[in-house]
């Protein structure tokens, strides 16, 4: 089982089916995130579709623009051109209509604009990698947007702790490139990694792929810088994994959506690099088998295990059909994609084997592939990876990011694609099946209000009522911020007006998103 195909053990009375598929993956050197080609300006604004109505702030002036130029010469951004791509989401669902972005270098700097926005009433729309999937990192209106796309130094790394300190606009992926030549790897990876920023991920407490092994941001941030809405720093940029002197104001802000408070630096505890790390593709015939195949290998697997993806085979018909992907495992109705990483080749390879062994034989998995090679590594990981990328090429995606227990997971799908039938072009599911985190995916030719009425509020309902979450790890950004209602109690949502009260009493930071209209 080292690598390559699987062959089924034949249990009595089965007869034996052997996988020997070439791979038809191409092989990628990155994992990232692509954008749909689209044109910005066939996005229709987000005040026009939602019917938004602009709050009382301020209107950017010649004299606004002549401040922020005074303060950062040549990183003022007024070109209606060269700012489309920064109005516009990555799906091409919400469009902003900023006349202004700013590229602060340094804390200072972005002290010194939000100050100034302060006195004036201007809004701002923090900005990092723009890779959000929920309206969130985009404009409403005209908010100024505030780039960090330029505060990407790496400020210290100590090799004995694995604390990493560096601004909020370092890119996902070159962080990790960077940790691995000190042997050492990012506690969280994610298909946009190519282009997300780290404060983006703190400020929306990204998931992602490696959560079952190294769990949320909430555990592995060990401080934060963060400039609050009148221009004030908080420095709070600890690099101690013990600190219990009163309250941990970072966790306001991890999560927050950049409606607090502008995350301008991070302090995040790192992983050791892994030296042996595999992947196994598997078939299985029914969502109760993707369920007992996780059960059987988190226990015989064990600490090794880093990640249990699942995917329907719908998705992986788009990605073969959009991407030209193809799998080197097909014909189940549902696919999972497992990952061990540890320390010893030797030890891990016989725990797999083991395990896959038991599931072969068993007739959980009826299909399957190893990869040991980092080649083949990412190649799979493609498949699993690309999926939000050939959604986009499908057409308009309603997308939902859902926590259930384990076990209602795949009915959410399963009900929704009854209940929109032929209205619907595609209705898929996949997502992170090790902590119980759903992406449904609802496609169609164009963007539709029957469709939406018909989707919303019946998956938050049916959400609520298996006491899920409606948001697992996008955030609510603008588009989910009214049903907030469906995962957090009322008193909750008051105690969360009253923080973004206190901390931006004008409200100009990221307007608009995360909290119901009228907060």
């Amino acid at each position: 089982y080292a690598s390559g195909t699987l062959q089924q053990r034949k249990p009595p009375g089965v007869p034996t089916s052997v996988v020997s598929r070439p791979w038809g993956v191409r092989p990628r050197g990155r994992r990232a995130f692509h954008a749909a080609s689209c044109s910005f300006q066939e996005v229709m604004l987000t005040s026009e579709r939602y019917r938004v109505q602009r709050l009382p702030f301020s209107h950017l002036s010649d004299r606004d623009v002549a401040f922020f130029e005074g303060i950062m010469p040549g990183r003022v951004i007024t070109n209606p051109e060269e700012l489309k791509p920064f109005n516009v989401d990555w799906l091409k669902s919400v469009r902003g209509d900023s006349k202004l972005m700013l590229k602060p270098q340094t804390t200072a700097e972005v002290s010194q604009v939000l100050r100034y926005c302060h006195e004036r009433n201007l809004a701002v729309n923090p900005q990092g990698g723009n890779t959000g999937l929920v309206g969130g990192s985009v404009p409403v209106f005209d908010e100024i947007i505030l780039s960090t796309v330029l505060m990407s130094r790496i400020i210290s790394f100590d090799k004995v702790s694995g604390i990493l300190v560096c601004q909020a606009g370092c890119v996902l992926e070159k962080l990790n490139e960077y940790l691995e030549e000190q042997g050492f790897i990012m506690p969280l990876d994610l298909g946009a990694k190519g282009s997300c920023h780290i404060g983006g991920n703190v400020a929306t407490n990204a998931g992602g792929l490696r959560l079952l092994r190294y769990g949320s941001l909430r555990g592995t941030v060990l401080g934060l810088e963060v400039v609050l809405a009148d221009g004030s720093v908080m420095d709070c940029l600890a690099s101690l994994r013990k600190d219990n002197t009163g309250y941990d104001l970072k966790q306001l802000f991890i999560g927050s959506e950049g409606t607090l408070g502008v995350i301008t630096a991070v302090s995040i505890l790192c992983p050791q690099k892994p030296k042996a790390v595999n992947l196994a593709f598997l078939g299985c015939q029914s969502f109760a088998k993707v369920l007992e195949t996780f059960t059987t290998c988190r226990a015989m697997l064990g600490e090794i295990l880093s990640a249990y993806e699942f995917m329907d085979e719908k998705c992986m018909e788009l990605v073969e059909k959009h991407l030209r992907l193809s799998s080197p495992v097909a014909g189940s109705p549902f696919y999972v994609l497992i990952e061990t990483s540890g320390s010893s080749s030797t030890h891990d390879e016989e725990k797999l084997n083991n395990f896959l062994e038991q599931a072969m034989t068993s007739g959980l998995v009826t299909d399957g592939t190893v990869a040991t090679d980092d080649k083949k590594i990412k190649t799979l990981w493609s498949l699993r990876e690309r999926i939000t990328e050939a959604l986009t090429h499908d057409g308009y995606v309603y997308k939902y990011d859902i926590s259930l227990p384990v076990g209602k997971l795949y009915d959410l799908v399963t009900d929704t694609r009854a209940r929109l039938g032929h209205n619907a072009k595609n209705v898929v599911g996949y997502g992170h099946l090790g902590d119980g985190n759903l992406h449904l995916n609802i496609t169609a030719d164009s963007y539709s209000h029957s469709l939406l009425d018909a989707i919303e509020p019946f998956v938050y309902e049916w959400t609520a009522r298996y006491h899920g979450s409606i948001s697992a790890e996008h955030g609510l950004g603008f588009k989910k911020k009214q049903f907030i209602q469906y995962s957090k109690p009322s008193e909750a949502v008051l105690l969360m007006q009253r923080f973004k009260a206190m901390l931006d009493p004008k409200g100009i930071l990221n307007p608009y998103k995360m909290l119901p209209s009228g907060s």
